[in-house]
C-alpha cells in the first residue's frame, strides 16, 4: 500500500503465490517483480527463475530477512537483479525499486558479501540440489575469466567489493565512460546478465574475500 501511494510508483498486481507471481508477471509484464522467497506452493526462487527465464524486460528483486533466509544466493542465480532486506527503510525500498526498474542491478556490499561468503564457505545449498560445490564454482568461475583482460579482472573485482561505476572510476583515475565501457565488455565476455551476476562470478572466482 505504501509503494501504491509513491507518485512515481504503480502497482499494477499483487500475488499471494509464487505460481500466481508468474501468472500475473507473464499477464501484466511489469517493470518489476518485488518477489518473497517464501510463499505457499512454488517458493520465490522457482517464480524468479520462471519469470526472468524467457530473458523479457521484468526484473525481479527478492524480498529476505537475510540472516536466516539461506536460499538468496539461489534466487539470485535463478535471476533477480538484487534484493531487499525486510527491515530497510521505506526510502531504501523505493530507491531499489527505482534501480532495478532503470536498468541496473541493486547492489549492497555488506548484505551481498555475507550472503555471497556463506554460499562460498559452504553452508547454504541450491534447493532441490543439483548447484556446484564451491571448489568446483571457483574453477568454472575462473574457466569464465580466461576470456578477460587484467584491466577488466581489476574492475570485476572493485565490482565484486560493491563499488559503483563513480567509486571505481576514482579508484582507478579512469572516467565513468571508460568504467561503463568495460562494464559493458565484461558483461558481454563473461555471458552475465547484470551487476549481480558479476558480484556472484568475482566471489566464486577468489577475487574477492568474505572478509574483503
Amino acid at each position: 500500500m505504501v509503494i501504491a501511494e509513491t507518485d512515481d510508483v504503480e502497482v499494477v498486481g499483487e500475488a499471494g503465490t509464487g505460481a500466481e507471481a508468474v501468472r500475473l508477471a507473464a499477464e501484466l509484464r511489469p517493470d518489476v517483480v518485488v518477489m518473497d522467497i517464501r510463499m505457499p506452493g512454488m517458493d520465490g526462487i522457482e517464480a524468479t527463475r520462471l519469470v526472468t527465464a524467457d530473458g523479457g524486460p521484468t526484473r525481479v528483486v527478492v524480498l529476505t530477512t537475510f540472516d536466516e533466509d539461506e536460499h538468496v544466493y539461489a534466487a539470485l542465480h535463478a535471476g533477480a537483479s538484487g534484493f531487499l532486506v525486510k527491515d530497510m527503510a521505506l526510502d531504501d525500498i523505493l530507491g531499489a525499486v527505482r534501480v532495478v526498474a532503470a536498468g541496473d542491478a541493486l547492489i549492497a556490499p555488506g548484505v551481498t558479501r555475507r550472503l555471497i561468503g556463506a554460499f562460498i564457505a559452504g553452508r547454504p545449498q541450491r534447493p532441490g540440489g543439483g548447484g556446484h560445490a564451491p571448489a568446483a564454482a571457483a574453477v568454472a568461475a575462473e574457466r569464465r575469466l580466461a576470456a578477460i583482460t587484467g584491466r577488466e579482472r581489476e574492475i570485476l573485482t572493485l565490482v565484486g567489493r560493491g563499488l559503483s561505476n563513480t567509486e571505481i572510476a576514482a579508484e582507478l583515475v579512469l572516467s565513468i565512460a571508460t568504467v561503463k565501457t568495460y562494464m559493458t565488455r565484461l558483461l558481454a565476455k563473461l555471458d552475465a546478465r547484470d551487476r549481480v551476476q558479476l558480484v556472484i562470478l568475482a566471489y566464486e572466482a577468489g577475487l574477492v574475500s568474505v572478509s574483503a
